[in-house]
């Protein structure tokens, strides 16, 4: 259904509290793992909404639940507030020619202020729904999060969970629908070392990794279908001094794959470059350090439903056509489990992931527009 009149004023009503969540939120330093004052921050805001069942879980996660009975279907929308900086003190926060500038501003605060606002609505008019709804303020997603928030979602309610909606990204036209899976390592090399004049000769760690990664940047990627897998290495440090013959040296290592079967060739690929590496006499120790799967089997039928409401609720609000795309996002996780599940965009921004992250406040109102004509698919004929 679309939005009616009354749902038009409250959310103009509401513009200016959306940009208030994403001021006062912004002030809150929330790196993954460390999330505990944001989610304090949801949990509140949503016992002020009107929420009943409202608690912060063991991973960190601001939940309330929704017309949650002990057995009936449930559909998920979440948005995360971990930052990709491990910074714990405040970040700047800057507003400068109609726009808001502070890291982590648009990923992923903006997009959960409008789905805050939405919920908002359904929590205060106590809406008759067909489903429960569970609206959760996520930790863990970004960097070696690992999905952590929304694995513990999924644990917890399983296959009860018919829809998954996750709120993340930069244009408000744009439906992820699968997702892109990826392992994640510290590789370490340890050689004897010594003085860079009076042990010449010995076995550089450095140069040993720096062989290391040529090797693997000469891997041709694994094809399946129409997949798409890429590699980096995004990090690398060690050594001792100028004069050192390094002793240690590591690199942080990644590959990403939208199939499967393409993800297991890679980690074999690794696997036999790490042990010809170990087959010359050096140590080699190997870390994963983060993994977040693939999509799995999915009804095809119900997902592709789910895809279509997000589709017309774009056309209608926006006026334009959307686009699917493949991402990492915390959908990976019920995907991976065969629950069909998308994310959505709730704010216009950009330059995430740096320090000059922005978002278009002004686009918070149509965001959350977008969000609650798509929740209106869940709400009961009265």
């Amino acid at each position: 259904m679309a939005l009616t009149v009354q749902m038009e004023k409250y959310l103009i009503d509401s513009h200016q509290d959306a940009k208030d969540i994403v001021r006062e939120l912004c002030k809150i330093p929330a790196p993954s793992h460390h999330e505990e004052n944001r989610a304090r921050w949801c949990e509140e805001w949503f016992k002020s909404a009107g929420g009943q069942k409202v608690y912060v879980d063991e991973a960190l996660n601001a939940v309330c639940e929704y017309n949650v009975t002990e057995d009936n279907d449930l559909v998920v929308f979440m948005a995360h507030i971990d930052t990709v900086f491990p910074d714990t003190e405040p970040m700047p926060f800057i507003e400068k020619d109609g726009l808001f500038y502070s890291p982590g501003v648009t990923d992923d605060t903006g997009n959960l202020a409008s789905l805050l606002i939405a919920e908002r609505y359904i929590l205060k008019n106590s809406v008759p729904t067909t489903c429960g709804m569970v609206f959760v303020a996520n930790s863990c997603e970004e960097g070696l999060g690992n999905l952590k928030g929304s694995r513990a979602i999924v644990s917890r309610y399983g296959k009860r969970i018919k829809e998954f909606i996750t709120v993340d990204g930069t244009n408000l036209s744009r439906i992820v629908n699968g997702a892109v899976g990826s392992h994640r390592y510290r590789i370490t090399v340890k050689t004897e070392g010594g003085h860079s004049y009076g042990a010449f000769g010995n076995r550089n760690a450095i140069a040993c990794l720096s062989s290391m990664i040529n090797t693997l940047y000469t891997v041709k990627v694994p094809v399946d279908g129409d997949s798409k897998t890429t590699y980096n290495v995004g990090v690398i440090s060690g050594g001792t001094s100028v004069n050192t013959i390094a002793q240690d040296a590591e690199m942080l290592y990644e590959y990403r794959s939208t199939s499967r079967k393409c993800l297991s060739e890679m980690e074999n690929m690794l696997n036999k470059v790490i042990e010809a590496y170990r087959a010359t006499g050096i140590e080699v120790e190997v870390e994963r350090i983060g993994d977040r799967p693939c999509t799995g089997e999915l009804d095809k039928d119900a997902h592709e439903r789910l895809i279509e409401k997000a589709r017309v609720s774009i056309k209608r609000v926006l006026g334009k056509d959307a686009y699917l795309s493949y991402s990492s996002t915390d959908a990976n996780t019920p995907l991976s489990q065969g629950i069909p599940a998308i994310c959505m965009g709730g704010a216009v921004g950009g330059r995430c992931h740096t320090r000059e992250e922005w978002l278009d406040p002004e686009s918070l109102l149509d965001g959350s527009r977008l969000l609650l004509d798509f929740m209106t698919n869940y709400f009961a004929a009265v």
